[in-house]
């Protein structure tokens, strides 16, 4: 028996995380599984998470896991065949090179200049009200 009752360990990275699964024994003999999770910080400490899962329990939670495992293959196919589907009516409306060119057509705005643009107005594309002041004679 490994330092704190470690009996196994194994660890996964990833980008910024990284998974450790260790089986330890604490002091009653009790087997258990802990997964904890170590999420990398911008120069700070790393964020830890950990939850345990005892040895009575595991065979449940791989049956809650597969179940969840199985439940996001069937969600991702799922979205795919929508995919194609969608990229499908879509070519049959608009013809296939539409979709395959990958180009976006933009509308050009008019480079239509104001007459005085130099008349202490703002223009911001928006419409403004402006109140003028009728001139009084003297």
């Amino acid at each position: 028996m490994g330092a704190r009752g470690e009996l196994f360990t194994t660890q996964i990275n990833l980008d910024n995380r990284s998974y450790f699964f260790n089986v330890k024994e604490n002091r009653t003999g009790d087997v258990f599984l802990q997964i904890v999770e170590s999420k990398n910080k911008d120069g700070a400490d790393a964020d830890r998470r950990q939850i345990a899962v005892f040895e009575e329990d595991m065979q449940k939670f791989l049956q809650g896991l597969t179940k969840s495992l199985d439940f996001v293959e069937k969600n991702r196919k799922d979205r795919q065949k929508a995919n194609r589907e969608k990229k499908a009516a879509k070519e049959a409306k608009y013809g296939k090179g539409a979709s395959e060119s990958g180009k976006k057509v933009y509308r050009i705005k008019s480079e239509k200049k104001s007459e005085n643009p130099n008349d202490g107005i703002k223009r911001t594309g928006r419409v403004h009200v402006m109140s003028i002041k009728p001139e009084t004679k003297e």
